[in-house]
């Protein structure tokens, strides 16, 4: 072992302490007593020369220098582990990317064509964790993320995949012989499906038709995800909005129609992004290449 790189017990103590919060709790992972936890991030402490934790009233806090200290021994712990694993399993190395990607644009839309990726390069392993709220990259072990919004996170680069276009209403094919007419009236008839995270997606999608939003039309049930609206108006529970590229499968199988061709223009974006101070793995740079290279359709 190099004499500048750490005891990695001491490592691995106190990367479990800086993610559970407790001293105690990392000893119970680590089948270590709390004391000798204590000791390990003493002695890390010691050697780095400044404070990883604030300790006010036996409460233990992360310092800002080791709150990004312990995002980048996660990954490394990460890379090890990983690495570790491939061998005794007797497999061939590869590299592994870590991608923080927005829940329905994974499901729907992403993990149909990461085959052709996999065909492309089949040394790397795409490992998925759905996010469906910002982050910091130096608080996770995240080697890139894909987000909706309208601009990159701060300190980062990357690029806009695509634009996500138009919204449109959704609902049952037996919901839409239920109801109609499909105008004005018709749709303030019918109960609405909400998004709780695009809290006025209906209202704006009203305001380009033109058309009074209503007290009914706001009220109704409000899902997190999209896969939750598509699911709910799937089973005749109401007329939702949604992306029209996220719901490609679900209109050709005939499980959702579009009862009237209205639509709201979204000029926001599904966008890649990286830690801008990080360098970027092969891996990354491949798979960048590749997810910016793909098209709407």
């Amino acid at each position: 072992m190099r004499k500048d790189i750490p005891n990695l017990g001491a490592l691995q103590a106190f990367e479990a302490s800086a993610r559970l919060g407790s001293f105690t709790r990392a000893a119970s992972e680590l089948a270590l007593t709390q004391s000798a936890v204590g000791r390990q991030v003493a002695m890390l402490e010691q050697r780095l020369g400044v404070p990883l934790f604030s300790r006010v009233r036996r409460r233990l806090t992360l310092t800002d220098t080791g709150r990004e200290y312990a995002a980048r021994i996660r990954r490394h712990l990460d890379q090890i582990r990983r690495d570790t694993l491939e061998i005794s399993a007797g497999h061939e190395m590869g590299f592994v990317l870590e991608l923080a990607v927005v829940p329905t644009f994974a499901t729907q839309w992403l993990i149909p064509r990461l085959p052709e990726f996999s065909r492309l390069h089949p040394n790397i392993t795409v490992n998925l964790s759905a996010r469906s709220q910002p982050f910091s990259f130096q608080e996770n072990a995240y080697d890139a993320a894909i987000y909706f919004g309208d601009q990159f996170w701060p300190n980062t680069r990357g690029g806009l995949i695509f634009s996500e276009g138009e919204m449109v209403p959704i609902c049952s094919p037996a919901f839409r012989d239920a109801h109609g007419p499909w105008d004005e009236a018709g749709f303030e008839r019918c109960r609405h499906v909400h998004l709780s995270t695009r809290a006025h997606a209906w209202r704006d999608w009203y305001a380009q038709q033109g058309w009074e939003y209503t007290v009914h039309a706001s009220r109704g049930p409000r899902y997190e995800l999209f896969t939750m609206v598509v699911a709910a108006t799937a089973a005749g529970m109401g007329v939702g909005l949604a992306p029209r590229i996220l719901i490609e499968h679900e209109l050709r199988t005939g499980e959702l129609v579009i009862p009237v061709d209205r639509h709201l223009d979204v000029p926001q974006g599904y966008y890649f992004a990286y830690p801008e101070g990080r360098p970027a793995s092969g891996a990354l740079e491949d798979f960048k290449r590749w997810v910016l290279g793909l098209t709407p359709g």
